[in-house]
């Protein structure tokens, strides 16, 4: 008889572990899903050449940006988004494929360039930059893209969120 009155502490204990776990798990979800999506802007170029940019606005983007993926979309870019001006350098540490990398200010003019910029796979990474002057924006596209549609310091761009 003992041993009855000892089962339902066990019990007790699973039952309460189980709850919290639930709720955590329910926590994570909410979390992740009130997320928002990616969000997408349009980079026009001076030649009407547009590009999609996914932006890099968190933590987590703006540390591994295109690390670990196979390559960019067609008319693909990924743009970050600094919370303020600054002498922004990057790298390529875990990036599968070769970019260009263009720093722009405040108001889109682009103030620094680095073309075909290899990915890195060793430690330490190089990096990239600083511009001259202070950038907000750092914008990375398919390696040859600033050779193909002639970006130079001082070309401007215009962007346009999508929704």
């Amino acid at each position: 008889m003992g041993s009855a009155s000892e089962t339902p502490q066990p019990k007790r204990q699973r039952i309460v572990m189980l709850i919290l776990l639930a709720i955590l798990l329910m926590s994570f979800s909410l979390f992740f899903s009130s997320q928002k999506e990616t969000e997408t802007i349009l980079i026009t170029f001076p030649s009407g050449r547009q590009l999609e940019g996914e932006v890099a606005n968190t933590p987590e983007k703006l540390l591994f940006g295109l690390a670990f993926r196979e390559t960019l979309p067609p008319n693909g870019a990924m743009l970050y988004i600094f919370e303020s001006s600054g002498r922004h350098t990057l790298w390529t540490k875990a990036f599968r494929f070769p970019v260009d990398i263009i720093w722009l200010d405040e108001s889109r003019h682009v103030v620094h360039l680095a073309a075909d910029v290899p990915p890195c796979n060793q430690d330490p990474c190089p990096r990239y930059g600083p511009p001259p002057s202070d950038a907000r924006y750092v914008l990375q596209t398919k390696a040859g893209f600033v050779r193909e549609e002639g970006v130079t310091v001082g070309t401007d761009l215009k962007f346009t969120l999508v929704m």
